[in-house]
């Protein structure tokens, strides 16, 4: 059992007491936790991978329109088994990546010819070093928060684009299942950001939030597990039930998304 605090005067909301480094890979050591295992059992992670198959594209295209440019430096932070390296070296960018999983690492090896590095190289790669950081549901996971955000703007160059996925728990299906919402996913998300809340840790680094998305695609697969998790019967239909509702409430305010894409840019750029 793994409980949430949340700081009075930000709003900030964290997970209370969670493991040290070296104890908390133990929870990532399962073959269910699909960002890792590439796992195609059940309904739902086959349904990830189809839905994951078509947002590498849109993902791909995101980062070309926000950089102004198809091509240059990139570095993906937390890339999991590879697949957005692997789309973005294959459009012609030059691709860095890390994570701090050994199995997820050696699957990019085997599948793309990725050779990610370990998670501590973040820290290594030299100032202004990357045109564009990406860091697709993972910024959620490290611990040293304000340390990562210092490192990512010094990465950058001097028109680098910062852009990061995280689930959003001010969503609408966030405050529908409320304790038992997937993609609080305690105690591997150590963090749990609002568009309010991301966007102050921004500005508080040396960054402004230029633009924003909603992942509509998310609100299914995280309601399909919310809804198991819940001990619902029928947690299929009803987690598409939910994502509908999530999807339309989406369009008219994106900010509800259950996961939203936010991308930064230096604050020195605007001078």
């Amino acid at each position: 059992m793994f409980h949430l605090s949340q700081c009075k005067e930000c709003r900030f909301l964290f997970t209370q007491g969670f493991p040290t480094e070296n104890q908390i890979d133990r929870y990532y050591a399962t073959p269910e936790y699909i960002s890792h295992s590439d796992t195609h059992k059940g309904v739902v992670n086959t349904l990830y991978h189809w839905v994951r198959g078509y947002m590498l594209g849109r993902k791909a295209r995101l980062v070309d329109r926000e950089a102004h440019r198809k091509g240059g430096s990139l570095l993906d932070v937390g890339t999991g088994t590879g697949y957005f390296a692997d789309t973005m070296r294959r459009r012609g960018w030059q691709v860095e990546a890390t994570e701090k999983n050994d199995g997820a690492r050696a699957f990019a090896k085997a599948r793309f010819g990725l050779e990610v590095k370990p998670a501590q190289a973040l820290w290594t790669f030299a100032p202004g070093s990357f045109d564009v950081v990406t860091l697709w549901h993972t910024l959620e996971h490290l611990e040293p928060l304000d340390k990562v955000w210092e490192k990512l703007k010094e990465l950058l160059s001097e028109k680098g684009v910062l852009i990061v996925a995280v689930p959003n728990c001010s969503s609408y299906d966030a405050r529908k299942y409320g304790a038992y919402w997937a993609a609080y996913d305690v105690p591997r998300h150590l963090w749990h950001f609002t568009p309010a809340t991301i966007q102050r840790f921004g500005a508080k680094h040396g960054f402004i939030l230029a633009e924003r998305y909603a992942m509509p695609f998310d609100a299914f697969y995280i309601s399909m597990l919310s809804e198991k998790y819940c001990r619902h019967a029928n947690s299929f239909l009803r987690g598409v039930a939910t994502g509908i509702s999530a999807w339309f409430r989406t369009l008219v305010r994106k900010e509800r998304g259950s996961s939203m894409i936010y991308v930064f840019r230096k604050k020195n750029e605007q001078k």
